[in-house]
C-alpha cells in the first residue's frame, strides 16, 4: 500500500470514486459511453492499487473489468453471452410489422424530426438551412393571378351557388392553378413548395372553397402519382391535359370501411380480358365504392387506390398483387359520378363514386403493369409532402385573415366607452390568436422550405397536418369569441363564420387527427427517426442474430449516453456549453435542447417498460407525439425569428411562441411519465429530466397583451404576421371594409381625443359623439373639416359593427326552400 498523503485512506478512496464516475459522466454526455467506462474502470482499478495495495478484491474488480471489455468489443462473444439472449426475450414483445406497415414506415424521409428524437439537436445545421425562396415568376403570380382570383370570388355568391362560378374555373385553368406543380416540359408552372405553400394560404385566407379547390390538382392525386410514379407514355398524355384544366382529377382513396386505415381498403381490381376502345386487350375489372372524394361530382380523370387480384394467373404471379392505382376516365360505363356530400355547408365540391365491372386497360395503371401492387407505396411517399403542405397553408391563411379580422373590430367595436382591444379579457384571446398564427406561419414556412429542397417528411407532414388544423380550431375560436353575435349571424359581413363551419373538415381529413397523434407521429417517429429501434424490430422479425447485436449495442450506448444528458440538462437549466444562434434566442435553444434529451430518455423508458404494448397504449404515444410536435414548433419558431434577422420588434413573437413550445412540450412529457404502467420507471425518469420540478410556464399576460397592442396599434406588424393575406377593396362588406373602417378611425382619433377633452372640461355635456357635433362647431371645440371627417368615420363605425338580417322571404331563401 502507498502512502497517500494527509488524508485518511477513506477520503482519498471516496474521491477516486469520484473521479471514476466523473470521467464516465463527461465522456458519456459527449456520447463515447463506452470509452468512457473502460477509462474510468482503469483509472478506478489504478487508484485502488495505489490506495490499497493488491488484496483479492482487486484481482475480482479487475477480472469483471477485463470480462466486461471483452464482452463489450468482441460481437461474437457479447452475442453468445448478452445479446442472443435479449433477442430472444425480446421477440414475444416486440411488434410485429406487416408488409403494409413496413411500407408506411419506410415511406417518406427524415429529416429534423430525427434531431429532435436523437437528444441533441444540430442547431448548426437547422439554422444554416437557406430557403430556395421564389422565383420572379412566382412572385408575379402571387401578385397577379393569386390576387385577381380573390377579387373574382365572392363568398355569398359561393354559398348561392353551392360552388365557385363559371368564370372563376375557367380564370383557374387558364391561368395555371391546375397545373402548378406539373414541370413546364408539360404545360405546367412547376412552381416549387415554398411558392404553393404561399398561394394555398392567400387563397384560404379569403375563401375556403377557392383554397380547396386551388390546393386538391397539387396534393395526392393524378399530377403528383404520375410525376413520381408514370410511365412516360402516361405523363405526356395526362400531364398537358390535367395542366390546362381540359382534365379535373380527383383522387378516391376513402371509402365506408376504409377511413384513416386506409390499408384496408375494399374496392377490386381484377385482371382479365376485355374490350377497350373495340380492341381485346389486357386489363382491370374495378370495382368500388368511395366517399368523401373532392372533386369527383365534376372530375373527368379519376385516380383509383383499389385491391389488385389475379385469380387466373394472367401475369403468372402471386393471386394477390395488392394495393395498385389507376387512372379512370369517368365517361366510361359502369362509373357513377354527380351526387355530392355537403360538408358543414361549405361549398367545395365533395361527394361519392361507385363503379361496377369498369373494364380499363393495363397501361391505365400508374406505372403500367410494374406499377401493379406499388400503389400503398406510391400513397405514402406522396401524401406526406401534400400534407406539408395543403392544409398547413389553409390553417395559416385561416389564422392571418381571423388576425386582420379581429384587430379591425377590435378597434370598430366599442363597450362601457372603450373599444373591445383595450379589455384584459379581449386582449388575452387576440394575443393568442397572433402568437399562434406566427408559429403556425414559422413551422409552414420551414416545412414547405425542406420540401423544396428535396425532403418527403413522412412524421412532420403528419405533424404539420394534426396540429396545424389544431391550432386553425383554437385561433378561430378565439375569434368567434371576440366578435361574439358579429360572428354567429352568417351573411356577407361576417367573416369568420365559414372558417369556424370548415374546422373539422380539415381536422378530419387525410388522416384523422385523433389518430394521427395517436398512432401515425409517434408510432412511425419511434421507428424512423430513432436511430436504432428499426433497425432491432427488422432484425427480430427477420431472426438476423448479428444485425441486432450491431443495433442493440449501438442503442445501449445511446441510452446511456441520454440519460447522462437528460439528467445533467435537467440539473442545469441546459446545455453547459455555448449553443448557436441569436444571442436574444440562446434560452429557447437551451430549452429545446434539454427537452429533446428529456424526450428521448422518455422514449427509451416508454420503449423498456411497454414493449410492444406501446403500439397500443394510444394515450402514452399521443403524449409522445404532443412533446415532438410542439419541439419542432418552437424549432421553426427560432429559424424564423434568426432568418429574419432577430430583430429586436420580433422578440415578443419569439417569447410567446418559445415559452408556448417549451410549456406544452413539457406537460406532454410530464404526463406520459405520470402514465406509465410502471409507476416506479415513471417517477425515476420525471426526477431524472425535472429534478428541480417543472421549470415552464405559459406565456406571461403582459407578453400575450403585448401581441395584441401590436396588432391594433403597428401597421408594420401587421404586415409581417399576415404577409400572404388577401385583403379585399374597401366596398366590399366584410374584411375589405372593416379594415378600411378601421384605418379611417385611427387618422380620427386626435380629432376624438379633442372631443373628450371637451367632454371632461364641461365644455361639452355628456352624450353620443355624433350627437355632440354641432355643440362642438359652435362652440369652436371642432372645425367644419373635422366635423365632417369625424361624423363620416362614426357613422361607418356604427354601420360596420351591424350583421345582416333578413326578410322571412329571403331567408327562406337562403335556406333553399
Amino acid at each position: 500500500m502507498i502512502e497517500v498523503g494527509p488524508y485518511p485512506p477513506s477520503m482519498t478512496f471516496l474521491a477516486l470514486v469520484l473521479l471514476s464516475v466523473l470521467l464516465f459522466l463527461v465522456l458519456g454526455y459527449l456520447g463515447k459511453p463506452g470509452v468512457g467506462a473502460v477509462l474510468a474502470a482503469t483509472l478506478f482499478l489504478v487508484g485502488f492499487w495505489q490506495i490499497c495495495g493488491t488484496p483479492p478484491a482487486l484481482w475480482i474488480l479487475t477480472g469483471l473489468a477485463l470480462l466486461g471489455t471483452l464482452v463489450g468489443s468482441l460481437p461474437p462473444l457479447r452475442r453468445a453471452l448478452i445479446t442472443g439472449r435479449v433477442m430472444g426475450l425480446l421477440a414475444p414483445s416486440l411488434p410485429k410489422i406487416s408488409e403494409t406497415e413496413l411500407v408506411a414506415l419506410e415511406a417518406g424521409t427524415v429529416w429534423w424530426d430525427a434531431d429532435l428524437f436523437s437528444g441533441n439537436p444540430d442547431w448548426k445545421k437547422l439554422l444554416a438551412y437557406q430557403p430556395k425562396g421564389l422565383s420572379a415568376e412566382e412572385q408575379a403570380f402571387l401578385r397577379g393571378p393569386a390576387e385577381t382570383i380573390c377579387r373574382m370570388v365572392d363568398n355569398e355568391e359561393v354559398d348561392r351557388l353551392g360552388d365557385l362560378p363559371p368564370a372563376v374555373w375557367a380564370y383557374l385553368k387558364d391561368q395555371g392553378f391546375m397545373g402548378l406543380i406539373i414541370p413546364k416540359a408539360f404545360g405546367g408552372l412547376e412552381f416549387s413548395a415554398e411558392a404553393i405553400s404561399a398561394i394555398i394560404t392567400k387563397v384560404a385566407s379569403h375563401n375556403v372553397t377557392l383554397a380547396v379547390t386551388v390546393m386538391l390538382p397539387s396534393s395526392l392525386g393524378p399530377a403528383e402519382l404520375l410525376l413520381h410514379y408514370g410511365t412516360q407514355a402516361q405523363r405526356d398524355h395526362f400531364l398537358p391535359r390535367l395542366a390546362n384544366g381540359e382534365l379535373v382529377p380527383a383522387f378516391a382513396l376513402t371509402e365506408p370501411h376504409a377511413g384513416s386505415d386506409a390499408g384496408s381498403i375494399r374496392s377490386t381490381g381484377v385482371i382479365r380480358k376485355g374490350l377497350y376502345e373495340g380492341q381485346e386487350v389486357l386489363g382491370v375489372e374495378l370495382n368500388w365504392d368511395k366517399r368523401y372524394i373532392t372533386l369527383a361530382p365534376i372530375c373527368n380523370l379519376l385516380g383509383l387506390a383499389f385491391q389488385a387480384l389475379d385469380p387466373d394467373g394472367l401475369l403468372g404471379g402471386k393471386p394477390n398483387l395488392g394495393i395498385s392505382c389507376a387512372l379512370v376516365p369517368t365517361h366510361l360505363d359502369g362509373v357513377t359520378t354527380g351526387e355530392r356530400h355537403d360538408p358543414l355547408g361549405v361549398k367545395f365540391v365533395n361527394g361519392p363514386t361507385q363503379g361496377k365491372n369498369v373494364f380499363i386497360p393495363l397501361d391505365m395503371v400508374i406505372g403500367g403493369q410494374q406499377g401493379l401492387g406499388k400503389g400503398w407505396r406510391m400513397l405514402m411517399d406522396c401524401l406526406s409532402a401534400g400534407r406539408a403542405i395543403s392544409l398547413p397553408g389553409l390553417a395559416c391563411g385561416a389564422g392571418q385573415n381571423t388576425s386582420l379580422t379581429v384587430a379591425a373590430y377590435s378597434q370598430l367595436r366599442e363597450q362601457f366607452g372603450m373599444p373591445l382591444h383595450q379589455f384584459e379579457g379581449v386582449a388575452t384571446p387576440m394575443g393568442r390568436i397572433v402568437g399562434q398564427t406566427w408559429m403556425m406561419n414559422a413551422a409552414r414556412e420551414l416545412t414547405a422550405i425542406s420540401v423544396a429542397h428535396g425532403e418527403k417528411p413522412s412524421v412532420l407532414s403528419a405533424i404539420m397536418k394534426a396540429y396545424c388544423t389544431e391550432g386553425m380550431r383554437d385561433v378561430v375560436n378565439d375569434g368567434m369569441d371576440i366578435l361574439a353575435g358579429a360572428g354567429i349571424c352568417r351573411g356577407e359581413r361576417n367573416v369568420l363564420s365559414r372558417y369556424f363551419q370548415a374546422i373539422p373538415i380539415g381536422i378530419t381529413v387525410e388522416g384523422a387527427n385523433i389518430l394521427t397523434r395517436t398512432l401515425i407521429i409517434f408510432g412511425q417517429g419511434m421507428l424512423r427517426c430513432h436511430r436504432f429501434a428499426f433497425d432491432e424490430v427488422r432484425a427480430v422479425q427477420a431472426g438476423d442474430a448479428k444485425a441486432f447485436d450491431r443495433a442493440f449495442a449501438g442503442h445501449v450506448g445511446s441510452g446511456v449516453t441520454v440519460g447522462i444528458r437528460a439528467g445533467v440538462q435537467g440539473l442545469f437549466g441546459g446545455p453547459l456549453a455555448p449553443m448557436p444562434g441569436p444571442a436574444s434566442a440562446a434560452w429557447l435553444v437551451r430549452g429545446l435542447t434539454r427537452l429533446s434529451a428529456g424526450f428521448a430518455l422518455a422514449t427509451e423508458a416508454a420503449m423498456a417498460s411497454v414493449g410492444g404494448d406501446l403500439k397500443r397504449r394510444e394515450e402514452l404515444s399521443g403524449r409522445l407525439a404532443d412533446a415532438l410536435a410542439w419541439m419542432y414548433f418552437g424549432s421553426a419558431s427560432l429559424y424564423r425569428f434568426a432568418r429574419e434577422g432577430a430583430r429586436n420588434e420580433d422578440e415578443v413573437f419569439l417569447r410567446w411562441a418559445g415559452a408556448t413550445a417549451l410549456y406544452e412540450a413539457q406537460e406532454a412529457l410530464w404526463g406520459l411519465l405520470d402514465n406509465l404502467p410502471n409507476r416506479l420507471v415513471g417517477w425515476s425518469v420525471r426526477h431524472w429530466i425535472f429534478p428541480l420540478g417543472r421549470c415552464y410556464e405559459r406565456p406571461r399576460d403582459q407578453v400575450t397583451h403585448g401581441l395584441a397592442r401590436l396588432l391594433v396599434t403597428n401597421e408594420d406588424m401587421r404586415q409581417r404576421l399576415c404577409p400572404d393575406a388577401h385583403i379585399p377593396d374597401s366596398d366590399r362588406p366584410g374584411l375589405g371594409a372593416l379594415h378600411a373602417g378601421a384605418q379611417h378611425l385611427a387618422k380620427v382619433a386626435p380629432i376624438r381625443r379633442k372631443l373628450a377633452q371637451a367632454v371632461r372640461a364641461r365644455t361639452l355635456p355628456r352624450g353620443r359623439e355624433l350627437d355632440l357635433l354641432a355643440v362642438a362647431l359652435e362652440k369652436g371645440v371642432l372645425s367644419q373639416a373635422e366635423c365632417l371627417i369625424l361624423r363620416e368615420a362614426l357613422e361607418r363605425k356604427d354601420d360596420l359593427i351591424l350583421v345582416d338580417s333578413f326578410s322571412p322571404e329571403e331567408y327562406l331563401d337562403r335556406c333553399g326552400s
